[in-house]
């Protein structure tokens, strides 16, 4: 009876392994295809979001000058994942074409203007581009994938280690980050291919002007601090001369520091 009672315990006891290794498996098989499904999500919703930037730049053709942007640039951000460059509480509207908060005051821009400002920069392959106001790190991380070497700049301490981390984490390695005031641009890495600002001033910083190499280009939103601004494309002439183009009317947080 003894040596029954231990061949059905073992009996038993085998039964639960395999059970158990069983739902192992299909809990795993159920992770994969949940992973699998997110990825899908974000991807689709990526699609969504090039699709409304598309149709935003159509509808304001008017003041751009032209129907459609780059080729390259809605490849990009078709491509890079914005829900990584917003807090957790704003994931579910990473997509959408609006502005997020992430904290400190800040935001992240509005994935048309990020299309916008990139296209006007007429990025090229070998490029060095400073950029001013690297908040989340989002704009960095698309212009890193058009060009040699992005120099970032972030007034605020918190974000500039949070957009480095990420940077490091998502293996984007042709990024530099620098805390401090962007005002004065980033003199001992130019002069620079072409300069982006990505917070509202009351005026061209001349530093970034004396920054930006010969035949260079800048994108800036000019006008005073939380009112309508306006979005100048700047290029420097090979002797020099600046010529300035006003785009689009725009909303940006304002560009702060000592100056």
């Amino acid at each position: 009876m003894m040596e029954r009672h231990c061949h059905q315990r073992r009996k038993h006891a085998i039964r639960q392994r395999f059970f158990t290794s069983l739902a192992v498996v299909l809990l795993g098989f159920a992770s994969m295809g949940a992973t699998s499904s997110r990825a899908q999500d974000w991807t689709a919703q990526r699609e969504g979001m090039v699709a409304e930037i598309r149709a935003d730049v159509v509808a304001t053709r008017s003041y751009i000058g032209k129907g459609s942007l780059q080729p390259e640039v809605f490849t990009v951000l078709g491509r890079v994942p914005r829900h990584l460059f917003v807090p957790a509480e704003v994931q579910p509207d990473a997509y959408e074409n609006r502005p997020l908060p992430i904290g400190f005051g800040q935001t992240i821009s509005q994935p048309y203007i990020v299309a916008l400002m990139t296209d006007l920069l007429t990025p090229g392959p070998e490029d060095m581009i400073l950029e001013v106001g690297t908040g989340s790190g989002y704009q960095a991380a698309v212009l890193a994938e058009l060009v040699g070497q992005v120099h970032t700049i972030e007034i605020i301490p918190e974000l500039a280690r949070q957009a480095e981390k990420r940077f490091a984490r998502l293996g984007v390695a042709n990024i530099q980050v620098r805390q401090g005031d962007g005002y004065f641009g980033w003199p001992d890495a130019g002069p620079f291919d072409g300069i982006i600002v990505t917070a509202a001033a009351d005026h061209v910083p001349p530093p970034l002007v004396r920054q930006l190499k010969e035949g260079g280009r800048m994108v800036i939103p000019v006008g005073h601090r939380f009112s309508v601004q306006q979005l100048l494309l700047i290029t420097k002439d090979n002797d020099g001369t600046l010529q300035t183009r006003q785009i689009l009317p725009v909303r940006f947080v304002p560009l702060t520091g000592e100056h």
